[in-house]
């Protein structure tokens, strides 16, 4: 049985085909429509007299229209997707048309929820017109209405039917059509086929017989420096799939990112695109093995130790995000430590860095120290805890006292970088022990007067959570402290302790 709310939305909604100024009548439909719980609608459904919100969407005035497309959203998510395509289609086809990038907006998104449906997306795909009307949307001077075309076909993509609609016949000439409008549109089309390639091997076949995905690879490895930076970035997307490595291995791709970077050092304009390249190689480390893409690829490692020695600000921003992300695997920390003296020399600039760079570098660096030195519970063998050990030693004399001199600087992001490096070295004894041994440091774990805004408290909450629940801080800390620890974190992050006052009979 539907609520007194919903019945009362409903009356309002059959008002409106009879309203010579709807504004009012629409302000109260809305007000009406958003206080209705989200199921309360579906509950009454599924069907409702959408026909006049649609005719008065198309006409009048910036907020009649705004009126219409948060009302229409609130009713047609509350029903069925087949039932919306069956009886909307042809309006939903005219929002794509409408001047109003909202009501785009509005029809894209819903047909992206309809091909979720599989009865449903036979009707779309049925609808040759509708899908021609969003892919044209990719070239939207409104970035939200393109990315909101790219969801949506990408989701079409991901039945067989879909994917063989959009990537052969009429609607691949319509994509090819569109990325010729500009460079910017044909990137945005490339986002669009990544998107389609990552979801399934099938998948990137189709977008490898499209064309797409080679003349991708081939501006990739081409001489417009500008071009190459923002390729690289969708190729590294695709390389985070199993499918994605295998084509990119053979194609030759991979050899050819390789290639570049081993020229980089005679090309003025490499700092366009290097970055982006390391950063492949940096994510493809992660998604397959560091020490198999360090041996493999040499340069990668060659370059980044190079970056991260010398004086230019965004390349060594890049290394230590780099080095930041292969020491997040025990095989990626492994190889790093084979390269020896020379990255105990990074780690004591990056605490050099950390303490005293720009502000962002500082940032940075705390992020890449604080996944360096972290090691998983069941991971923490003897020799793997001296050598993270050895590491932090690195940073400077008095690396514990470094990062609590940063922790209390009243900058957010610099407080709780630091404490995530706590944070990431708290469930090692040798840790413990250097926090136990450091004067106040284990009253400043549990003070929540340090900590003012929400992050912070989040941030100290991890620190105190590692703390608590590791095997070794009960012994190392001692019962006292140990109980602190407990109890704070069974409080909460944001537990506020209750203050009583007494009124006193007389005073002001």
């Amino acid at each position: 049985m539907a609520t007194p709310g919903v019945e009362a939305a409903l009356e309002l909604l059959s008002r409106l085909s009879g309203v010579r100024d709807p504004v009012e009548e629409l302000r109260n439909l809305r007000v009406a429509v958003e206080a209705l719980q989200p199921g309360a609608l579906r509950e009454r459904g599924p069907q409702f007299p959408l026909q006049g919100l649609f005719v008065l969407m198309a006409e009048g005035d910036s907020e009649q229209i705004s009126s219409c497309i948060v009302i229409l959203e609130r009713f047609l998510q509350a029903m069925d997707p087949l039932y919306v395509i069956r009886n909307f289609g042809e309006q939903l086809q005219k929002g794509l048309f409408h001047h109003h990038d909202s009501v785009k907006i509005l029809t894209i998104s819903q047909v992206g929820r309809i091909v979720e449906d599989r009865d449903a997306v036979k009707e779309i795909l049925n609808t040759p017109e509708l899908l021609r009307q969003i892919i044209y949307c990719i070239a939207a001077e409104k970035m939200s209405v393109a990315k909101e075309a790219i969801k949506s076909l990408s989701r079409i993509a991901e039945s067989p039917e879909g994917l063989e609609a959009l990537l052969e016949g009429n609607l691949l000439v319509d994509l090819k059509n569109v990325m010729a409008k500009s460079d910017i549109i044909r990137y945005r089309v490339y986002e669009l086929v990544v998107n389609i390639a990552s979801a399934s091997a099938d998948s990137l076949n189709y977008c490898v017989n499209s064309g797409l995905l080679s003349q991708l690879i081939e501006e990739l490895t081409g001489n417009d420096m500008l071009v190459r930076a923002t390729c690289i970035e969708m190729v590294t997307s695709l390389a985070h799939t199993q499918q994605g490595r295998r084509y990119l291995a053979q194609q030759g791709v991979i050899d050819k990112i390789s290639n570049i970077i081993i020229g980089a050092d005679s090309d003025p304009f490499s700092g366009l695109y290097l970055p982006g390249f390391v950063k492949f190689f940096g994510n493809l480390a992660i998604v397959d093995s560091p020490e198999q893409v360090c041996e493999q690829y040499p340069i990668f490692m060659k370059k980044v130790l190079s970056m991260a020695e010398g004086h230019d600000q965004t390349m060594y921003g890049v290394a230590v995000d780099t080095l930041g992300i292969l020491g997040s695997t025990v095989e990626g920390k492994l190889v790093l430590h084979k390269t020896g003296r020379r990255f105990q020399h990074m780690l004591n600039r990056m605490g050099c860095q950390a303490k005293s760079g720009p502000a962002e570098v500082r940032v940075r660096c705390l992020d890449a120290l604080a996944s360096l030195f972290y090691l998983p519970p069941d991971q923490q063998t003897d020799d793997l805890l001296r050598m993270i050990e050895s590491w932090f030693s690195c940073l400077s004399s008095q690396p514990l006292e470094l990062f609590r001199n940063i922790s209390t600087q009243p900058f957010p992001d610099l407080h709780c970088g630091a404490l995530r490096v706590f944070t990431a070295i708290a469930n090692q004894p040798w840790a413990q022990r250097l926090m136990i041994a450091s004067p106040g440091f284990a009253e400043y774990v549990v003070d929540r007067s340090v900590d003012p805004d929400k992050a912070s408290k989040e941030a100290k909450y991890e620190l105190v959570k590692a703390l608590a629940n590791s095997k070794t801080s009960a012994e190392i800390f001692g019962n006292q402290h140990y109980v602190k620890l407990r109890g704070y974190m069974h409080e909460g992050p944001y537990y506020v302790k209750a203050v009583s006052t007494t009124a006193v009979e007389g005073a002001d």
